[in-house]
């Protein structure tokens, strides 16, 4: 059975910058055999959490929170997911509003009666996509990591390319934050952005096969 790997967009943007780059790295683990398999935030609802501790010691097979929208079946696909990846715009120098929101709501999978510890030991990418170069990247792929740590994960980190945080790339030319109609999707000029993601999933996919015993 293929390893499967779950991006999640957390861009209003459709086919925009965020969602071209995550793009990049669910086509080529298609490409290398993987179940790849993209949720875009924008598409469906995702409440707020509101701290009700029903995760704690209600949950049933099927509901994993109070709340009635579409987030388990967010919680049931990365469940079964053995790479997840995290992808944002950089939004006031962090990841995005829509974004943070699924995060809080993945607190299921910390004290849950049912659910807790389900995504331990699963491997984390996080992605992220800026204006500037430096415009607020880090604090972006920060704010996945802590998730991703919080939730005992492992993240896939790569010094050699860019950031070891995680894949970083630009939608301005250069990162240079100078508007030029005639490009709309940046990210594909910017090569390095692009190979620190394709980088990254390299990393991830070694990580995986150590936690499955080595299997290919």
């Amino acid at each position: 059975m293929p390893y499967k790997i779950i991006g999640i967009s957390g861009s209003p943007v459709k086919n925009g910058n965020a969602d071209k780059f995550l793009g990049s790295i669910t086509d080529s683990a298609s490409e290398k055999g993987l179940d790849a398999e993209t949720i875009n935030l924008s598409t469906i609802e995702i409440k707020n959490c509101v701290h009700c501790n029903f995760c704690l010691a209600k949950q049933k097979q099927g509901r994993y929170c109070s709340l009635k929208d579409d987030a388990q079946l967010v919680f049931e696909k990365l469940e079964r997911a053995d790479i997840i990846v995290l992808a944002s715009p950089v939004y006031f120098m962090r990841t995005s509003g829509m974004m943070a929101t699924l995060m809080d709501r993945l607190r299921v999978f910390i004290f849950g009666n049912i659910a807790g510890g389900n995504l331990r030991n699963k491997i984390g990418i996080t992605a992220g996509v800026s204006w500037l170069r430096h415009g607020g990247m880090e604090t972006t792929h920060l704010s996945h990591l802590y998730a991703f740590y919080t939730l005992d994960m492992i993240p896939a980190t790569v010094h050699s390319c860019i950031s070891p945080m995680g894949a970083s790339a630009v939608s301005s030319r250069h990162g240079e934050a100078r508007f030029d109609p005639s490009i709309r999707i940046g990210i594909k000029q910017d090569r390095a952005g692009i190979e620190s993601a394709r980088a990254r999933l390299s990393r991830a996919l070694e990580l995986t096969a150590l936690i499955n015993g080595g299997r290919p």
